[in-house]
């Protein structure tokens, strides 16, 4: 890729939640080298880039993006043993599709989350009380201050609820390349979340590995939190705010608040933290499901999906700060926004 021939394109093609004026210089990259071509011109010609995958944490400018779009598009599945090596591009559900396929357990609870597998370490994916950082070996990455190839051990990547090395100290500073999961040949699935564990239920207590995926399926499929085309409820980032997690002082807090406004508060115990129901604290803010102003609104079947309905990207920054300052304002606790809002 020495001669760089870059398409324009609307980067609301490549985001789940339809956002995001156009883009000059995009570039597709299928291989590591690829990557490392990209890179080089980057730094050559002294430009600035954005290294998009699957697009479904990501929100770009109404007006575009004046840079490289490098566009992740490596593909393959390695498997040696119990050890699964995944190019970064790989859609992340084709993944668990195959891993449950084969009857390899670990992942399974997390079917039907959008975006691609080298995203995952950097956000810590998780749902249904599974993380990816439980079964990830190693991280493979290109440092894009030295454009060398480098190598992170689970231990390495600093993980901790929804986030990374890669998400906070070294935010940008890596491009995750490959990603080494080591799942479980057993195929024996750890149902940890009530909710999954009620809707296993009608399989009649037969926990496979494939009756939890089709589940988890389902669960996501009525909240419109797998993403589809005729669907404007999945039109989304999926969750937009992180579950707050309280120290003891924090919690007291909150609970003194939630007596004050005469309200069961909605929370559960992390460890010797206290995780908080992002869904609840918006709810009982006033922004209920379906709630919409502007073209921009809360889903109808999930209140941490903040959905495009024909708005534009600065009205959701918009909408979704005000939802920050109401939440706030009621119950003195700061939400954390989970997708990346790039700058144009």
């Amino acid at each position: 890729m020495s001669d760089f021939n870059f398409r324009s394109v609307k980067l609301s093609d490549y985001t789940t939640i339809k956002l995001g004026g156009a883009a000059s210089k995009f570039v597709e990259c299928g291989t590591d080298k690829d990557l490392f071509d990209a890179l080089a011109f980057a730094a050559e010609h002294g430009m600035r880039f954005h290294v998009l995958g699957g697009g479904s944490n990501t929100v770009f400018p109404d007006e575009g993006y004046d840079g490289m779009i490098i566009y992740v598009n490596t593909k393959g599945i390695e498997k040696a043993g119990d050890l699964f090596a995944v190019k970064a591009g790989e859609r992340w559900d084709d993944f668990v599709k195959y891993a449950v396929g084969l009857n390899y357990s670990g992942i399974e609870c997390l079917s039907g989350i959008p975006g691609s597998t080298g995203a995952t370490p950097i956000q810590n994916v998780g749902a249904y009380g599974q993380e990816v950082s439980n079964v990830i070996e190693t991280v493979k990455a290109i440092d894009v201050r030295t454009l060398k190839a480098v190598e992170f051990k689970n231990a390495e990547c600093d993980f901790s609820y929804r986030n990374s090395r890669f998400k906070s100290k070294d935010k940008n500073r890596y491009i995750v390349t490959e990603v080494v999961f080591r799942l479980n040949a057993s195929g024996a699935a750890e149902i940890k979340y009530k909710e999954l564990d009620d809707y296993l239920g009608t399989y009649h207590g037969i926990n496979s590995l494939n009756n939890v995926r089709d589940a988890v399926m389902s669960i996501r499929g009525k909240k419109s939190m797998v993403y589809d085309e005729n669907d404007g409820d999945s039109h989304s980032c999926g969750s937009f705010f992180t579950n707050p997690v309280l120290n003891s002082a924090e919690f007291e807090c909150f609970i003194s608040v939630c007596k004050s406004l005469n309200l069961e508060a909605n929370s559960f115990r992390a460890g010797d933290k206290y995780k908080i129901s992002a869904a609840w604290l918006i709810e009982k803010s006033g922004f209920e499901k379906g709630y919409t102003e502007n073209g921009i609104g809360i889903s109808n079947k999930h209140t941490l999906a903040i959905v495009n309905r024909g708005g534009s990207a600065s009205e959701l920054i918009e909408f979704s700060e005000r939802i920050k300052q109401t939440v706030y304002n009621k119950f003195k606790i700061s939400l954390e926004r989970e997708p990346e809002v790039v700058l144009g």
